[in-house]
């Protein structure tokens, strides 16, 4: 709002899919910058990020890569993807809340600014020369870190690579193949998002029941799922509706605890119809 950005928004099939052939129309002579997630959290989509970098580079645009929802589920490699940045969030990588990653390409991040100022991110300061930055990262480090939560995340992501995410990638199929096979056994449900690349969760809507209804209800039977807009109102808007409910998977869930999902589920539902 600011610098009187103008946003244009890539289109989805009704499976969930990015048009891609609607992406290159939309890249022009003004692209600057190209902002997409690797993985929906609404959706469960996976997006062709690294080809969306290279068509997004061939226009002279920047792409800021959002992983939150990638980075727990499978491998990733910014360079491969050669994402101009790339950013992710701890909680959702088994660390600590209130601490995330930001990657840049160096040489952009040696350009900015530094957007707030504090203790640890100057070199020099003077009334008559004014402020040194100090280098990267620290530049962008100001006033003191979340100390505790950092080594939090550290950790976590020590433990996701001594887990090999190839493996976690792999059950983590299986345990959303179980579920689909489960859930359409559940009359009048509907899953929100069909891509042929999911990972993650499953979102979905049941005729004659509200999700909040649902969240409620299955959260007695000692089942937990999310519901609401999901932070992302305007894709559901885009499959005509207003809430869904969304079942997540992690390496740490089994196929015994889809099966008690769906039987709560299944008792749920005779409660609300």
């Amino acid at each position: 709002e600011r610098l009187d950005i103008v946003i244009k928004v890539i289109p989805c099939d009704d499976d969930g899919v990015l048009d891609m052939a609607a992406y290159r129309d939309l890249l022009g002579e003004k692209t600057r910058l190209v902002c997409v997630n690797q993985v929906s959290n609404a959706l469960g989509s996976i997006n062709p990020v690294a080809e969306m970098a290279t068509l997004a580079h061939a226009h002279d645009a920047l792409i800021l890569v959002d992983g939150a929802q990638a980075v727990p589920h499978q491998q990733v490699d910014v360079r491969e993807i050669d994402a101009d940045f790339y950013v992710f969030s701890g909680h959702k990588m088994y660390g600590p809340t209130g601490i995330g990653v930001l990657y840049g390409k160096e040489a952009l991040l040696e350009a900015m600014p530094p957007w707030q100022g504090g203790g640890e991110m100057i070199r020099t300061v003077s009334f008559e020369n004014g402020t040194l930055f100090a280098d990267l990262p620290h530049k962008f480090e100001a006033g003191t870190p979340p100390i505790a939560e950092v080594i939090g995340l550290g950790k976590a992501i020590d433990w996701l690579d001594c887990t090999h995410m190839a493996l976690i990638t792999r059950w983590e199929q299986q345990l959303m193949h179980h579920a689909s096979e489960r859930m359409r056994e559940v009359d009048g449900l509907r899953i929100i998002g069909n891509s042929p690349d999911k990972a993650g969760a499953i979102s979905f809507v049941v005729d004659g029941a509200h999700a909040q209804d649902i969240g409620l209800l299955i959260d007695q039977l000692g089942v937990a799922i999310r519901t609401g807009h999901h932070c992302a109102q305007p894709v559901l808007r885009r499959f005509g509706v207003d809430a869904t409910c969304r079942a997540s998977f992690a390496a740490y869930n089994t196929p015994e605890e889809i099966d008690m999902f769906v039987d709560a589920l299944q008792r749920v539902l005779t409660m609300v119809r």
